[in-house]
């Protein structure tokens, strides 16, 4: 996905430079919970070797790692998009283990892959009608939630998606997400190839949304800002949990920072 750059993202009061990590991790159940998963696309071999994660309510959760470590295919293991050969997945106390992606969005759970996010060929509107296609008598509600998150949506509502900048579609593609109010939302590096600025402005908005009470897991490409926004983060590699802790403990962990933050960064253009 790009951008043009003469093409503003929403304009958030704040910006990156005004936030910190969040200072506390919010305590709460988990609302989704991955435990030992083992898991890959051909037999016999895995992407996934034991990997565990936990997202409380209210939290946002980033996931960050070298090219090749598991990120996607662990959002992926999550929406019954993989071979799950061992462990499980779990919202709330209700086993979605292998439960596939149409099935989990009725439970709560929202999605917004990094390729394909959106239908071009319709307008904004129709695309956000199709986000909430499974209770229809709740469009107005839904829709004048997400223009208020997202108030350009509402201007454009009438264009084809397929028309609009790289970042004001990657606006629908999330919105669409939030119209069936759920209570994860699982985003696959929603900045990528987006100029630096509008980077720094999907991530505000993610906090804006966090804020709002829906909980995210991220998987992002530019290591830095994302744990600069997240509650935690977890650290693959190899398909296993390398690290985890706080945001703030990330960013000034003497390992992560020589294993993979500059690394990431160079591999990001970050």
């Amino acid at each position: 996905m790009s951008d043009e750059p003469s093409t503003p993202w929403e304009r958030p009061a704040e910006t990156m430079a005004d936030q910190a990590a969040p200072p506390d991790v919010p305590i709460g159940k988990p609302v989704l919970n991955v435990i030992d998963i083992v898991a890959g696309y051909i037999p016999e071999v895995n992407i996934l070797n034991g990997c565990n994660l936990t997202v409380k309510e209210g939290e946002f959760v980033g996931i960050i790692g070298p090219n090749g470590a598991g990120k996607s295919t662990l959002l992926k293991a999550i929406l019954g998009q993989c071979d799950i050969r061992s462990g499980s997945v779990h919202l709330g106390d209700r086993d979605i283990t292998g439960h596939k992606a149409h099935e989990l969005v009725a439970l709560g759970v929202g999605y917004v892959p990094q390729n394909r996010n959106v239908f071009p060929s319709l307008t904004v509107k129709e695309n956000l009608e199709m986000g909430c296609f499974l209770a229809r008598r709740r469009f107005a509600e839904r829709f004048e939630y997400v223009t208020t998150l997202f108030p350009r949506l509402a201007e454009r509502s009438s264009q084809r998606t397929g028309a609009l900048s790289g970042g004001e579609r990657q606006m629908v593609a999330m919105a669409r997400a939030l119209m069936m109010e759920p209570s994860v939302l699982l985003l696959d590096e929603p900045s990528a190839g987006l100029s630096p600025s509008l980077q720094d402005q999907v991530f505000v908005r993610c906090r804006r949304i966090n804020q709002e009470g829906v909980a995210i897991l991220m998987v992002e490409q530019n290591a830095r800002r994302c744990l600069q926004v997240v509650h935690r983060g977890y650290v693959l590699d190899q398909g296993r949990n390398a690290y985890t802790g706080t945001g703030r403990a990330l960013l000034s962990d003497p390992n992560v920072i020589e294993l993979y933050l500059g690394t990431l960064a160079k591999a990001s253009g970050g």
